[in-house]
């Protein structure tokens, strides 16, 4: 399973971010961890899912949700003049008008987009509203 190795090399990334560390000095903690991956990228989404808690444990990952977001496979067709969407079938042939096309426009991405860090510091209570 190579998505257990890809994610340590995402936890790494998010570890040796400066922006990562200055917070992480200040006692926040990293909450969510954002990924985009393509459907054509060679990594199983649900193999991510399974295998996050194990590549963050003991990490400033740890407890941290892990979002993807599912980029869907698509070339670029110059008879349509437009990105059209393929599937895991695609035989290098636009899916709409069978123009031969082997333009791949997204699909493959497998990349660390965002990092969601909370502060260290409690919220301030809610002030209380009075009924008007």
């Amino acid at each position: 399973m190579h998505e257990l190795s890809l994610l340590t090399g995402v936890v790494q990334a998010v570890s040796t971010q400066d922006a990562t560390q200055e917070a992480l000095r200040t006692g926040a903690t990293v909450e969510a961890v954002g990924l985009k991956v393509g459907r054509r990228s060679g990594v199983v989404i649900e193999a991510l899912t399974a295998a996050w808690p194990i590549a963050s444990s003991g990490t400033c990952c740890e407890n941290a949700r892990l979002e993807i977001e599912d980029v869907p496979a698509t070339i670029w067709c110059a008879n349509c003049v437009a990105e059209q969407e393929i599937d895991e079938f695609f035989a290098l042939l636009c899916p709409v008008c069978g123009h031969p096309t082997a333009e791949m426009r997204q699909g493959k991405e497998f990349a660390l987009t965002w990092i969601e860090v909370a502060s260290g510091e409690p919220s301030p209570p809610a002030t209380p509203q009075s009924a008007t």
